[in-house]
C-alpha cells in the first residue's frame, strides 16, 4: 500500500469518526424528545481498483422499527375511542344521579308507588292524592329532563365530530407535505430523519383520531388507509367532507355522512365514513351519537310508555265522586268507519250528583260482532243511555256528555269479562279518563290487523333508517303508502324494500309494527327521523301509532292531565257499583278502590313491546344498571387501552429512542477511532518527511 493510500484511508477514518460524533451529539441533544428516533451514520468499505481504500461515509439513517411503530398506531386508535367513550358515558351516568340518590329516576318512580300506598289508608285525603299526582308529574319531568340532557350530550358529540374532521384533514395535509420531503431526501441520498420523525408523530396523532393502516413505500413515502380500507393518502391526499354547519353542534334525528374527496381537483371518491368502524376518537364519537345515546333515550321512551299505560289503566277504570259532567277522549287515530275491534263488556253510565245511577248502557262488544265499527259503538251507547247522555266521535276523539244539571258520566269495565282492544279497556283506548296525557302519541297500542286500512293519503311519507349495533347505517327507506291500502300492504312494501333484506316486518298481537333483524345483524335498530303521514286527517302519524321506536313514545309532551294537576281531587279513585240498578246508589264518596289499583298496577309486569314484559321498577333498574355497567366497562377499557398504548410506545422508544449511556459509550469509541486515524495520519506524514529527507 502506498503512502497516498495510507493517507487517504486515515483521512476517511477521520471523516467517519467526525460524522459519527455529529450523529451522537445530535442524539444526545434530543434525548427525551417524544417521537425522536436516534440516528446512526452509514459506513461502507471504500474499494478502488479492486483495492480497499478507506471508508465511505453515508448520510445518517433513522433507527426505527416500522412494526413497532405500526403497533403504536393501532393502540393509539384503541385509546382514542376508549377515551372519548369513557368521558361521555361518565357524563351520561352523572345525569342519572348517584345510586340510591333521592333525586335519581329510580327514587322518583319509587315515590309514585309509596304515595299510592299512602292513598290506600288516607280516606280521601286531598293531601296524599296531591302528593301522588305531584310525584307522577315529577317522574315524567325527570324523564324529560334526562332526555333533554342526553340530547345536549349528543349535540356536544356532534360538535366534536366536526372538530375531529377538521383536525384529521389538517394532519393528512401535513403528512402529505412531509411525504414529499422524505421522498425527495431519499431519492437524493440525503438524511430524512427529521422529516420522518415529524411524519411519525403526525401519523400517531392521526391514528388516535381514526384507526389507520400505514404502508411504507420504496421511495420513502407512506400510504394511509382507514381501518375499513378506504384510501386516505397515496400520491394524492384526500380530505373528509362533512357539513358541520348543518348541525351546528345540535342533536338531530339523522346526520349527513362523511364523504372522502380529492383536494385537487375537488371531486368525491365515492367512499364514505358513516359508522364507528372507522375507529379512533371519531369512531367513538359516531358510536355515541348514532347508537349509545339515542338507544338510551329510546329506552327512556319505552319506560314512559309503560308508566303511562300502568297509570291510565287504573284512572280509566275509575271515576270521581261526583262523576264529571263529560269525558273527552284524546286522539285515537281511528275514524268512525274503522273496525271497532273490542271484545268483552263495558258499562257507560250517567249518575246524579249524589252518586245515584240515572242510566246505564251495558255494551257487549262480542255481541256487536267482528264487523262492528266505532260508529256502531257510539250508536249503541246513545241507545243504551236513552237520552240521559250523548256520545259522539269526531276527528278521532270519543266524547260522552251527561245531559241534565249536576249529572256525570262514568265508564266501567265488566268485572267478569272486561273490554279489550290490544289489551286495554275501551275507556283507556280512547283516553276518556287518562291521568297521563301526551299531544304526540296515543299512549296505547293501536290494535290494528293486516286487513285494516292504513288511512294515509298519497304523497305522505315516513323515512325509516336501520342501523347496526355499531351505529352504521345499513339502509334507509322512505315509506310512501298508496292511498286506499291496508296495513298489510305497508308490511308487504317494507318487506320488499331494501330494509327487508336485513330482517322481517310484522304486526304483533297488540297491533304494533315490529322489525326482527336477521341473526347476522343482531342488535340492529330502526329509527324514524321524519314522518309526514296523517291517518285519515286525525293528526296521528305512522310513527306515533305503530310503536317502531321508543323515540316516538310521546314523552316530549307527556304530563299529568292539567285539570288533575291543578285539582288533585279530580283523580278518579272511585268505582261504579257493578250490580247497582237505576235509581240506586252507584258511587260512594269514601270509595278509594282506585288507590289500591294504582299500587297493584305499578307492581304488575307490563308489556314493553320489543323489550319484553317487565315491571316498571325492574325495567328502570335494568336501564340505569346497564348505563352504569357501560360506563364502568368503558372506564376499564380506557385503563386497558392506556396501558397497551403506553407499552407500545415504550417498546418503540426503547428500540428507537436515545439511550444516554449507549451514546456516551459510542462517543468514547468514536473518539478512540478518531485518535487512531489521527495517529495513522501522523505516522504517514512522518514517513513522508523521512523519505523527503533521505532524498535530500
Amino acid at each position: 500500500m502506498s503512502l497516498n493510500d495510507i493517507l487517504g484511508t486515515a483521512t476517511s477514518g477521520l471523516a467517519a469518526a467526525q460524522a459519527g460524533l455529529r450523529a451522537v451529539s445530535n442524539n444526545i441533544a434530543n434525548v427525551g424528545v417524544a417521537g425522536y428516533a436516534r440516528e446512526r451514520v452509514s459506513l461502507t468499505t471504500g474499494v478502488s481498483g479492486g483495492q480497499v481504500s478507506g471508508v465511505v461515509v453515508g448520510e445518517p439513517t433513522r433507527i426505527a422499527d416500522r412494526f413497532l411503530e405500526s403497533t403504536v398506531y393501532r393502540r393509539a386508535g384503541d385509546y382514542g375511542r376508549a377515551d372519548v367513550t369513557s368521558s361521555y358515558l361518565d357524563r351520561l351516568q352523572a345525569l342519572l344521579g348517584a345510586p340510591g340518590s333521592s333525586s335519581g329516576l329510580p327514587a322518583r318512580l319509587d315515590a309514585i308507588s309509596a304515595s299510592a300506598v299512602a292513598m290506600t289508608g288516607s280516606q280521601s285525603s286531598a293531601q296524599t292524592v296531591a302528593v301522588f299526582t305531584a310525584n307522577v308529574q315529577d317522574a315524567i319531568s325527570s324523564m324529560q329532563q334526562i332526555t333533554k340532557d342526553v340530547d345536549g350530550l349528543r349535540g356536544d358529540v356532534e360538535s366534536e365530530v366536526g372538530y375531529s374532521v377538521d383536525k384529521i384533514n389538517s394532519l393528512l395535509k401535513r403528512i402529505n407535505d412531509l411525504n414529499s420531503t422524505v421522498s425527495q431526501a431519499t431519492v437524493l441520498g440525503q438524511s430524512a430523519g427529521g422529516a420522518a420523525d415529524e411524519r411519525m408523530s403526525a401519523i400517531e396523532e392521526l391514528s388516535g383520531l381514526m384507526s389507520v393502516n400505514v404502508r411504507d413505500q420504496p421511495d420513502g413515502r407512506v400510504t394511509i388507509e382507514t381501518a375499513t380500507g378506504a384510501m386516505l393518502l397515496d400520491r394524492r391526499v384526500r380530505q373528509l367532507s362533512y357539513p358541520t354547519s348543518s348541525g351546528a353542534g345540535a342533536s338531530q334525528a339523522i346526520y349527513p355522512t362523511i364523504e372522502l374527496r380529492f383536494t385537487n381537483p375537488d371531486a368525491a371518491t365515492g367512499e364514505t365514513i358513516d359508522s364507528a368502524a372507522v375507529g379512533g376518537k371519531l369512531g367513538g364519537l359516531l358510536d355515541l351519537r348514532d347508537r349509545a345515546l339515542p338507544a338510551f333515550n329510546e329506552q327512556m321512551g319505552v319506560l314512559f310508555s309503560g308508566l303511562s299505560e300502568a297509570l291510565n289503566s287504573v284512572s280509566n277504570a275509575g271515576t270521581t265522586v261526583p262523576a264529571p259532567a263529560s269525558l273527552n277522549g284524546r286522539q285515537s287515530g281511528l275514524a268512525g268507519t274503522d273496525r271497532l275491534g273490542f271484545t268483552g263488556k263495558a258499562s257507560f253510565a250517567v249518575t246524579g250528583a249524589d252518586g245515584t245511577l240515572i242510566a246505564k248502557a251495558d255494551i257487549d262488544f262480542d255481541a256487536l260482532g267482528p264487523t262492528a265499527t266505532v260508529d256502531d259503538m257510539v250508536a249503541a251507547i246513545n241507545t243504551g243511555l236513552g237520552g240521559a247522555g250523548t256520545a259522539s266521535f269526531v276527528n278521532g276523539k270519543l266524547s260522552i256528555q251527561a245531559n241534565g244539571a249536576g249529572n256525570g258520566v262514568v265508564v266501567a269495565q265488566d268485572p267478569a269479562s272486561p273490554s279489550a282492544r290490544a289489551g286495554v279497556g275501551v275507556s283507556q283506548y280512547f283516553g276518556l279518563n287518562d291521568l297521563v296525557v301526551s299531544d304526540t302519541n296515543t299512549l296505547v297500542p293501536p290494535g290494528f290487523n293486516a286487513s285494516d286500512p292504513h288511512g294515509f293519503a298519497a304523497g305522505e311519507t315516513s323515512q325509516i333508517v336501520l342501523r347496526d349495533a355499531t351505529g352504521r347505517t345499513l339502509g334507509s327507506y322512505t315509506l310512501t303508502p298508496a292511498a286506499g291500502g291496508t296495513f298489510g300492504d305497508l308490511l308487504t312494501q317494507l318487506n320488499g324494500s331494501p330494509l327487508g333484506s336485513f330482517g322481517n316486518f310484522s304486526l304483533d298481537d297488540r297491533g304494533r309494527m315490529r322489525f326482527e333483524p336477521n341473526a347476522s345483524i343482531s342488535g340492529a335498530v330502526l329509527s324514524i327521523p321524519s314522518d309526514s303521514t296523517n291517518r285519515l286527517g286525525t293528526g296521528a302519524s305512522f310513527s306515533s301509532l305503530m310503536g317502531l321506536s321508543g323515540l316516538s313514545s310521546g314523552l316530549n309532551s307527556g304530563r299529568v292531565r292539567p285539570d288533575i294537576a291543578a285539582t288533585p281531587t279530580k283523580l278518579p279513585l272511585a268505582g261504579l257499583q257493578a250490580n247497582a240498578a237505576v235509581g240506586e246508589k252507584a258511587l260512594g264518596a269514601g270509595d278509594m278502590r282506585g288507590a289500591t289499583a294504582f299500587v297493584d298496577s305499578l307492581d304488575r309486569p307490563i308489556d314493553m313491546g320489543k323489550d319484553g314484559t317487565s315491571t316498571l321498577e325492574g325495567f328502570s333498574s335494568l336501564l340505569m344498571g346497564h348505563t352504569g355497567l357501560e360506563a364502568s366497562q368503558a372506564k376499564d377499557a380506557l385503563n386497558d387501552a392506556t396501558a397497551r398504548k403506553d407499552d407500545a410506545v415504550n417498546r418503540r422508544d426503547s428500540f428507537a429512542g436515545v439511550n444516554i449511556d449507549e451514546e456516551l459509550s459510542l462517543m468514547v469509541v468514536l473518539q478512540n477511532s478518531y485518535s487512531a486515524a489521527a495517529r495513522v495520519l501522523t505516522t504517514a506524514s512522518d514517513m513522508y518527511d523521512t523519505l523527503i529527507n533521505m532524498v535530500r
